[in-house]
């Protein structure tokens, strides 16, 4: 079985999750910069001297496809220890499982695909 984690985090743990991922051993990741809201509900910032309600804030997400429940236990604690303030905001991880992985190089598929 295949599992996808995403993980959303603060900005400011980018550095912090990955080097937790890189000493367990998970060496496939995405990361993308997103904006989000949840129980915080964003910011009041002013612009040019205006008052202006920010919704969104700054995320990173954090994409990875392990090959084991093992392997799906041991990335969420690492990615919880690493992400940890104890705030509001300090993001969700989520899971779930993947039908089928194909590489493109090489057509492998499945955990065959995952490895390097």
């Amino acid at each position: 079985m295949l599992i996808k984690i995403n993980a959303i985090v603060r900005e400011e743990k980018f550095e912090d999750v990955k080097e937790a991922l890189n000493k367990i051993g998970v060496n496939g990741i995405t990361v993308s910069q997103v904006m989000g809201c949840g129980a915080q509900k964003g910011f009041t910032e002013v612009v040019r001297g205006t008052r202006v309600d920010m919704l969104m804030r700054p995320k990173i997400k954090f994409e990875i496809v392990v090959s084991s429940e093992e392997w799906e236990r041991k990335t969420i604690e690492a990615i919880q220890k690493a992400a940890f303030t104890g705030e509001v905001g300090d993001g969700k991880i989520f899971s779930y499982e993947v039908r089928n992985v194909v590489k493109i190089r090489t057509g492998e598929r499945d955990v065959d695909a995952l490895q390097d």
